[in-house]
């Protein structure tokens, strides 16, 4: 049989089991700030960092939605096994911190990803940049919505950018390889706004930007939370032939892909 569930019925209490994980998070990120030693655990094997934090955070994550939903299998960056293993048609992609370069140089935009896919396709997904104190979740049927400082706003991509006007494109101006640079120069007039980790789509999710082209590797869990996020304001995410991002590939790597507040024929006619 296959599984079923309402996003709208576990939606909060996984925006709590997010707070909880950010709160582990910012305890080792204190510490570190204060001369704490062994943050640093290793390095793997695509000589990416792995931190405390990120194995505190993935174990806080993991059992909070064992408990809350035993029947759907949990994939995370930091656990091996799980991403080897049979995924079915709906299970939980976390990655319990997206942006540990952003951690260890303590500039705060490093986030907590939980997503929740079925069928390829992801249906709900949570976002949490705790050192900056930005909650975001979204989902189908759901909606998209921020909370920062206590206040919760619904979220909404910004209206298609007009001939004339200028495209707010999310890309970070030290690592502009051929390929973005070429998709920027198509656009016409743009200017480029900074943002680490999943927040590049909050920021097209909440109207800050237009379009984050992402012409290089990523992997399923980078994307799976914010991607729907995006689509639950409006937005689309997809590959360079206009095509959806799937998930639960034998391959966990992404193609490269746009995130934008239109979709990309639209772009590629602007």
């Amino acid at each position: 049989m296959r599984q079923v569930i309402e996003v709208g019925a576990i939606a909060g209490k996984v925006v709590a089991i997010a707070r909880v994980a950010g709160k582990v998070i910012l305890d080792i990120y204190s510490s570190s700030a204060k001369g704490g030693d062994g943050v640093l655990v290793a390095h793997k094997a695509d000589a990416s960092p792995l931190t405390l934090a990120d194995l505190a955070s993935h174990r806080v994550i993991s059992e909070g939605l064992r408990q809350l939903t035993p029947e759907i299998p949990v994939i995370s960056e930091e656990d091996e096994e799980s991403a080897k293993g049979a995924r079915g048609a709906l299970f939980w992609l976390i990655d319990p911190l997206d942006g540990t370069k952003e951690f260890l140089a303590q500039n705060g935009e490093f986030t907590v990803n939980i997503a929740l896919v079925s069928d390829g396709v992801p249906i709900f997904g949570v976002v949490f940049a705790p050192a900056l104190g930005l909650m975001y979740w979204g989902g189908q049927g759901l909606g998209a919505f921020r909370e920062r400082l206590g206040t919760v706003e619904s979220l909404r991509v910004a209206r298609p950018v007009v001939p004339g006007e200028t495209f707010r494109v999310v890309a970070s101006k030290s690592h502009l390889n051929a390929e973005t640079k070429e998709f920027i120069a198509r656009l016409g007039r743009c200017e480029l706004i900074q943002a680490g980790s999943s927040l590049k789509f909050c920021r097209v999710a909440e109207g800050a930007a237009d379009v984050y082209p992402r012409l290089g590797p990523t992997c399923e869990w980078d994307t799976a939370a914010a991607h729907a996020l995006l689509e639950a304001a409006g937005g689309f995410v997809c590959d360079l032939q206009g095509e959806s991002l799937r998930y639960g590939k034998p391959d966990v790597l992404n193609p490269f892909f746009i995130a934008a507040s239109v979709p990309l024929v639209e772009l590629e006619g602007a």
